[in-house]
């Protein structure tokens, strides 16, 4: 049976934790195939509402096993401190599967990520501060630890003593940082290796012999695609890879073991820290989206900037993805507008954009050419069939499928499981 790939079409914050706990319930195993704990999930699902960081949110679906995949990069304390959490909720963990060949975030990561923050200034691009982009430059030249070093005292130890070299004299002369104990790095992580070890395993034999024997695979993903390292609004990117193909890369499966690519949306359109937005709505509008949506960043706290829908990175997304659907989210925080907008596209000196431009400069400057439709007024919280949707909201949804060329399949109306409508739209 093919898998199942579930990415954002926007710029991270889509709601994917939501989509992620609804299909996990249908599938066998759940994989994140990319990034790290600079992204988040918030899924609430009866008395739990829990902000997941590394763990897939099908960890509250019994018989599901969660994977992290190779393409992930690791904060070995944060995930434990992670499952402890999820264990002290009553919550089964031992089913987790943490793949040998995901790279670890090291503490010089973590140091070196805010360092330079600081040291860019006006021009810092906004991180987390999570170490994920020194983990996944050392990765790219190929001086990364990766989580089977662990397991093996004598190669951390050289491995580490190689590296900590050249990262002690960057933060020593550079930075005018103290430089970092190896001893006292190997004496935590090969700690952490300990009790990580029964999770520990070649995760793309595992996936290719589920697939083999019929099992339900989703592959999930963290951010977005306008925030992948080639396709998104660079520099203003993640530094991993969180579009369909990257799936692939990041689980060491092939593209014959895929056959549907859905694409998470929000009913409008957020993003956290810097880069252009181009209908990002700094007045009343966005501010109204930004407190009935409760936009703030699952793993930074940060406030969301917010605007409206835009339906040239949608068609992009689709493109790129090689979308097969749609699973919309938030619909419900539009209720109560008199009318709301749809960016059907931009426009720059004159030209006329469909699709997104081929130059960043006209992205930061492009005015949205927008499509206004009729508002509605009742609230969708208590929605449960297509037919308990108000027709201005159902037709904004239409309009969203038709401007995407791709059919919506699932409207959410609230952050619950229940508050969820299956369109086919």
């Amino acid at each position: 049976m093919p898998a199942t790939i579930l990415v954002g079409t926007q710029w991270g914050d889509e709601g994917k934790g939501k989509a992620t706990d609804l299909l996990g319930d249908r599938m066998d195993l759940v994989v994140r195939y990319q990034g790290g704990n600079n992204a988040g999930h918030t899924v609430r699902a009866g008395e739990h509402t829990l902000k997941l960081h590394l763990v897939p949110s099908a960890i509250l679906s019994p018989g599901v096993t969660p994977v992290i995949a190779d393409g992930v990069v690791v904060d070995p304390g944060v995930l434990l401190e992670e499952m402890d959490e999820l264990e002290a909720r009553g919550i089964d963990t031992s089913r987790l599967l943490v793949s040998a060949n995901a790279h670890l975030i090291m503490p010089y990561h973590l140091e070196l990520d805010r360092v330079t923050e600081r040291y860019l200034g006006r021009n810092r691009l906004g991180t987390t501060k999570r170490g994920i982009g020194p983990a996944y430059a050392d990765k790219a030249t190929r001086i990364g630890l990766r989580v089977q070093d662990l397991t093996d005292e004598k190669i951390f130890r050289e491995k580490l003593e190689v590296v900590l070299k050249e990262k002690n004299a960057i933060l020593s002369r550079v930075y005018n940082r103290l430089p970092l104990r190896a001893d006292d790095i190997v004496r935590d992580y090969l700690g952490y290796g300990e009790r990580l070890a029964p999770h520990i395993a070649d995760t793309s034999a595992v996936l290719y012999r589920a697939l083999r024997e019929g099992k339900r695979v989703l592959l999930e993903g963290a951010q977005g695609t306008l925030l992948d390292l080639d396709h998104g609004t660079y520099p203003f990117v993640t530094s991993s890879n969180p579009v369909a193909g990257g799936a692939l890369v990041g689980t060491g499966l092939g593209p014959k073991e895929v056959d549907r690519v859905i694409g998470v949306t929000k009913a409008y359109v957020t993003r956290v820290g810097s880069g252009p937005f181009p209908t990002e709505d700094e007045g009343q509008a966005g501010a109204r989206m930004q407190d009935r949506g409760q936009e703030f960043g699952t793993t930074t706290g940060r406030r969301r900037r917010c605007g409206w829908f835009d339906a040239v990175l949608l068609r992009y997304a689709a493109r790129v993805n090689g979308l097969t659907e749609l699973f919309l989210t938030k619909l419900d925080v539009l209720s109560g507008l008199r009318s709301v907008k749809v960016c059907v596209a931009y426009r720059y000196e004159g030209a006329v954009f469909e699709d997104v431009p081929p130059h960043q400069s006209i992205v930061h400057r492009a005015e949205p050419v927008y499509e206004e439709l009729e508002g509605w007024p009742e609230e969708l919280s208590e929605a449960r069939g297509v037919d308990d949707l108000p027709p201005a909201a159902r037709k904004y949804v239409e309009r969203l499928a038709d401007l995407g060329d791709v059919p919506v399949g699932t409207v959410s109306v609230g952050p619950s499981r229940e508050q969820t409508v299956e369109v086919g739209l």
